[in-house]
């Protein structure tokens, strides 16, 4: 049986974020010695270093790591029990952090603030990331409910479609192609194309499409980014595929135009997600309804 604290976890997570003894002390309002010697009391529990320095700089050890998942996992389900005993003493509230892929950022911003007005008390946390980061933050119980694209299999992931996610071409007002009806694909492959990073869910299903065609996709330039993707576009550089619902002011403002390809719109949908067997809390389960319950009232197709 180990002999650890919360405490100690608690001092051992924030040197770990921060890889810092001074950075921790001052996050938790204590002296550096008393930092230290929480870790070594810690150290000597378990057998084993969580901390190894190597110049001037420390790092985590094998062992540290491993405590790392397990504090992360504690604190956790800390949060779990005290949204569900908040629940069961009838105080609405509790917390809710919500992952989201940057593509999906658009109309998730405006979910969380419609939520926000009927659930006012719920401390709301959005974190925009890319694909992988999103289903490592999963994987590490790091977020309880996620929004993206069709998750991979075999990551132990629960997950419902709730809206359509139109995946469309898009180009400067003045390209040539610009009007055109029925574009073959084939024309599309000829003009310099501009793609998301390998592991993006547009990478793979614009991958997917030319691999169906008997094409293999060689963008003129890759981006991380669907801000960069849009300006890029908006220059001249090339033409993208992204969301519909990442590129709607500037459709409205004229700045770039939607080109009418064989093949598209790719008509994919957007997934509410989380680990399997997570024990939702009762904010987070009172988000999930309300986004199944929006994507329903919407028809699944716009929110």
């Amino acid at each position: 049986m180990l002999h650890i604290t919360l405490r100690q976890l608690q001092v051992f997570d924030a040197v770990a974020r921060h890889l810092s003894f001074s950075r921790a002390s001052g996050e938790l309002h204590l002296s550096q010695p008393a930092v230290s010697m929480q870790v070594k009391q810690l150290e000597e529990a378990l057998g084993l270093p969580v901390f190894e320095q190597i110049g001037k700089k420390i790092f985590l050890t094998d062992a540290g790591r491993e405590v790392q998942r397990v504090s992360q996992a504690i604190e956790q389900q800390l949060l779990d029990l005290e949204n569900t005993l908040a629940d069961l003493r009838g105080v609405r509230g509790g917390s809710l952090t919500v992952g989201v892929v940057s593509t999906a950022h658009y109309f998730a911003t405006r979910l969380m603030a419609q939520f926000r007005q009927q659930r006012p008390d719920v401390r709301l946390t959005l974190n925009v990331v890319n694909r992988e980061t999103l289903l490592n933050q999963l994987a590490a119980n790091e977020t309880d409910l996620a929004i993206m694209g069709q998750p991979p299999l075999g990551r132990d992931l629960e997950a419902q479609a709730f809206m359509l996610n139109p995946l469309v071409v898009i180009a400067p007002p003045h390209h040539p192609l610009a009007g055109e009806r029925g574009i073959p694909f084939r024309r599309l492959a000829e003009e310099p194309m501009l793609a998301r990073e390998v592991g993006s869910g547009t990478r793979n299903a614009m991958e997917g499409l030319f691999h169906e065609h008997g094409l293999t996709l060689q963008p003129a330039m890759e981006m991380n980014k669907n801000e960069a993707i849009k300006q890029a576009v908006e220059v001249g550089l090339g033409l993208g595929v992204v969301s519909l619902h990442t590129v709607e002011r500037e459709l409205a403002a004229g700045r770039i135009i939607t080109l009418d390809v064989e093949g598209f719109p790719i008509l994919r949908h957007w997934f509410l997600v989380h680990r399997q067997g997570k024990r939702l809390s009762p904010a987070a389960q009172a988000f999930r309804d309300y986004v199944l319950e929006e994507g329903a009232r919407k028809g699944a197709v716009d929110l």
